[in-house]
């Protein structure tokens, strides 16, 4: 057996299903042992992009991403979308081929180890035979242990030597002893006395509790405590469908109503949520509230650069169930925010269709978001891209459906389409939505290719203002020139259809809803290419840039 052919092997012992990435010299033999093992090769149209299908791949599947590249010129591909993985603490293992080791004179040098620290990335290298599988069972339990990429360095020669040990390949899921994190009694009784003695209590879900499938705990909590329920971004929607009294997200991107109701709080209690400032608006969200904190990580600095008065680093399921059983014991049963008026303002429409402003030719995009979540229906998921146009989505996409963003993430624009490829990779090709800027889905328009080459129901909803929606409302606020960032773009549902997908350029409403039909009624690669005026400006964009109190 080859080095490649035994780190194949173990690749395959790690679950390694799919892999994403384009063959070069560096990794062709090892690609051809993962085909021969019966995993399933993506082959990508730029090595970066494979490795944003990677992350949306493991966020789907909770299960480390695989993405592969040559050496060189290959693996500097990957720059930007690694520093996103590694902001995003997804788990990741990049299979990197590599010159001859030591030749810095080959024409493809890389010192790929300087390389890999320069992208915030894990480095392991293969430097002799016989430590060929100790290093990809080190490479996938770091990123498992620590949820962060890691890149396997296999120089070429190396690749080629023989294996000689015969022992069986040991998975790192058999080296993993994580036992839950039982909460300390003390601060469960801490936590309950900060609750007891408040009024209005609010409860932030974030990635962490959703990850941690504690929904059912969050609910009891609240039922309990007549708290208000907020997500991160992150969380955005979850549990939505379950509670009457959910105010959305919590934060920048949260709504006027939301803003209104969650300063009366007196109490946060977050799970799995870091409350960044985003969250937090620095603290001036919450300007009276005791913050309790449940959370796996041994402490966290909040987004106002203080502590929460009473930290619980615990699993969040058993954190949940015995601080809801301690007020149980106390007969802790509060009415907090869940009155007539909150339930009639939290059912009131969030904005009144009277104030759309559409033009010829050109949709308001807020009313573009009320028809896309009107049509697709709940069981299609949702990708959400970064930047201004995609802004309309985050704070307005209202039914409850498992919801991704890649806001804040580097800011790094192109990246939510290939998230969704990789998702409804990981997902056995269900049907999964993405929206995204028209400069945004250009970026990586020849993956759209990709996902119609392997078939995969990928629907891109494109918001496009024909510009950088974020430079032209910047630059407006700023007394800069906002004709610079304006770039015309071609009819977009035209070229998906060249690609080899569907795809349509909608300018009204009735064209729109005619386009979603013809999706849910045939899931494929497609574009849909709505074209929005420019003439309104996000909530986000009217509060930062501004000052407005919206």
């Amino acid at each position: 057996m080859k080095v490649y052919e035994a780190m194949a092997a173990g690749f395959v012992a790690e679950g390694a299903t799919d892999v994403f990435g384009m063959m070069g010299d560096a990794n062709m033999h090892w690609m051809n042992a993962l085909a021969r093992r019966g995993t399933r090769l993506y082959e990508v149209r730029h090595e970066g992009a494979g490795l944003s299908m990677a992350h949306g791949f493991a966020r789907a599947s909770g299960q480390p991403g695989i993405v592969t590249t040559t050496s060189g010129p290959g693996t500097a591909q990957l720059a930007t979308s690694m520093v996103v993985a590694s902001r995003a603490r997804i788990p990741l293992v990049a299979f990197c081929g590599e010159t001859t080791l030591g030749d810095e004179s080959a024409v493809q040098y890389l010192d790929q180890r300087r390389f890999a620290a320069a992208i915030e990335c894990g480095f392991l290298q293969v430097t002799k035979a016989d430590s060929a599988q100790d290093v990809v069972q080190r490479a996938f339990y770091q990123a498992r242990t620590e949820s962060r990429p890691i890149m396997i360095s296999a120089p070429f020669d190396v690749q080629l030597q023989d294996f000689e040990d015969d022992a069986p390949y040991v998975p790192s899921t058999d080296l993993l002893r994580i036992p839950k994190l039982l909460p300390h009694p003390a601060q469960i009784e801490q936590a309950r006395d900060i609750i007891e003695s408040s009024k209005r209590v609010v409860i932030i879900a974030g990635r962490g509790a959703r990850n941690a499938q504690a929904g059912e705990q969050i609910l009891a909590l609240q039922r309990q405590t007549g708290a208000l329920l907020a997500t991160t971004l992150q969380a955005k929607n979850w549990l939505c469908a379950e509670s009457e009294y959910h105010v959305g997200i919590s934060g920048l991107f949260g709504s006027k109503l939301a803003m209104e109701l969650l300063q009366e709080a007196d109490c946060v209690v977050a799970v799995g949520a870091s409350l960044n400032h985003y969250t937090i608006e620095s603290g001036y969200l919450f300007p009276e509230a005791q913050y309790i904190q449940i959370d796996i990580a041994p402490n966290r600095v909040m987004g106002n650069g203080q502590v929460a008065d009473c930290y619980i680093q615990a699993d969040a399921i058993t954190a949940l169930d015995a601080l809801t059983a301690t007020l149980a014991d106390r007969g802790v049963e509060m009415e907090g925010f869940h009155t007539p008026d909150v339930h009639r303002r939290l059912t009131a429409p969030l904005i009144d269709p009277a104030e759309y402003r559409s033009q010829p030719g050109l949709l308001d995009p807020r009313e573009a978001i009320a028809v896309i979540d009107a049509e697709l229906p709940g069981e299609i998921g949702l990708v959400l891209g970064s930047g201004h146009q995609t802004d309309f989505g985050t704070m307005l996409f209202q039914r409850s459906r498992d919801v991704t963003s890649n806001y804040g993430m580097f800011g790094a624009i192109g990246q939510a389409p290939l998230l969704t490829i990789g998702a409804v990779v990981a997902n056995g090709g269900r049907p999964t939505f993405v929206v995204e800027g028209d400069a945004s889905f250009l970026m990586h328009l020849s993956e759209f290719e990709t996902a119609c080459r392997y078939g995969l129901p990928v629907l891109v909803v494109v918001m496009n203002d024909e510009g950088l929606g974020a430079e032209y409302h910047k630059a407006k606020a700023k007394g800069l020139d906002p004709e610079l960032a304006v770039i015309p773009t071609p009819e977009l549902g035209t070229v998906a259809t060249a690609l080899g997908g569907g795809g349509a350029t909608v300018r009204n409403v009735d064209e729109l809803r005619r386009a979603l039909a013809e999706y849910v009624a045939n899931p494929r690669p497609t574009v849909i290419d709505v074209r929005i005026t420019r003439d309104v400006l996000s909530v986000p964009y009217r509060r930062i840039q501004y000052g407005e109190d919206v």
